[in-house]
């Protein structure tokens, strides 16, 4: 099927690179204060807790509350009490997936969260990279441009995501993760620093087709994108291969899934295209982008293995070429406009030049 695109004010290209273009709004205003949950414990946890939901955790996925909470618990371990039935809400079993209401009771059993101390601190130089790549910051919200190679938290062998590494620098906020993106993309990642904010914008990420954010990647497809415009309304399934390695398939059984494509310019027998995603599955345009034939350059999961090797050998292309460049949203009710940007990593730049 094919869809009208709307054209960013100003379309992204080669050509523009500059400095990502501060969120309008203006200052942010300061919020009232909200009622907040217990602080978690740090060490060595002893008994059964009952946590009440309260109102700024409405509308939450439990194994997300779960990731809060329990500072520190590995995801592996969250989601092994989840499927023992060892988490249980309002005194019944629930799936990941399940979204916790104000006055809600979770069942929380006794574990042993390890002492941040134990983890030690990321790497100086680590840190330091974070703190460049910060594009934006407010009383709210920061946003990230998140390097292609970081993971947006720690786990599976990770010690320390971009969500650590950031609580490492800023020890007297409260960060969390708005959303998370695939290690090998690049990109604008946002984390709030106020449990509004974070409760508004997941929220929005909730709201039906696109609705709440606009949200806006670069990728070069392999070969010529027919038509220059095409929409993608396949359905998405996500499962687990030997090892546990997540592989995402077209699938009538998976969860609608809706990509739209258009092409900003055609370079080396490449597309080079901006991507708009009114719903957020895993690998979404990675699968999308295999779907119609024109896998994403660098991708070695569900790419073309030998133009990707051809695109390492001639223009040194390493990596994935998908870029989370834009998101646009409001805050306060739509009273508070953002528009956030991040500028393509300068080795996905110097691809594209060598390209010609």
């Amino acid at each position: 099927s094919s869809s009208e695109i709307k054209p960013l004010s100003r379309p992204p290209s080669v050509t523009d690179h500059a400095l990502p273009e501060q969120a309008r709004g203006g200052q942010a205003r300061e919020e009232p204060p909200r009622m907040t949950e217990p602080n978690p414990p740090a060490a060595p946890a002893s008994g059964v807790r009952t946590v009440r939901v309260l109102e700024d955790r409405d509308g939450q996925r439990i194994d997300n509350f779960l990731l809060g909470y329990l500072k520190g618990a590995p995801r592996s371990l969250v989601y092994k009490l989840l499927r023992s039935g060892q988490v249980r809400v309002n005194g019944g079993r629930v799936r990941a997936e399940r979204r916790l209401e104000a006055g809600d009771e979770v069942r929380i059993p006794p574990i042993r969260l390890p002492d941040p101390a134990e983890k030690g601190t990321p790497p100086q130089g680590f840190m330091d990279a974070l703190d460049a790549a910060i594009v934006f910051e407010d009383a709210r919200l920061l946003a990230l441009n998140k390097p292609s190679g970081v993971a947006s938290h720690g786990g599976s062998g990770i010690s320390f995501g971009a969500i650590e590494t950031l609580r490492a620098l800023r020890p007297k906020d409260t960060l969390e993760l708005v959303h998370r993106l695939d290690r090998d993309t690049s990109g604008l990642l946002v984390v709030a620093k106020k449990r509004s904010a974070l409760g508004e914008l997941q929220a929005l990420l909730r709201e039906d087709h696109g609705a709440g954010i606009s949200k806006r990647y670069l990728a070069l497809l392999t070969g010529r994108m027919p038509g220059g415009v095409m929409s993608v309304d396949a359905p998405l399934h996500v499962g687990l291969r030997q090892g546990g390695e997540r592989h995402v398939q077209v699938n009538p059984r998976g969860k609608p899934s809706l990509s739209h494509f258009r092409v900003l310019e055609r370079r080396g027998g490449l597309s080079y295209c901006e991507v708009r995603i009114e719903t957020g599955r895993t690998h979404q345009i990675r699968v999308h982008a295999q779907h119609i034939g024109h896998p994403i350059a660098g991708d070695d999961k569900y790419g073309d293995e030998a133009a990707n090797k051809r695109l390492r050998e001639q223009v040194g292309l390493k990596r994935l070429f998908l870029h989370a460049s834009t998101l646009e949203f409001a805050l306060d009710g739509g009273k508070a406009p953002y528009l956030l940007n991040a500028p393509l990593a300068p080795e996905l730049v110097e691809v594209l030049d060598r390209l010609g």
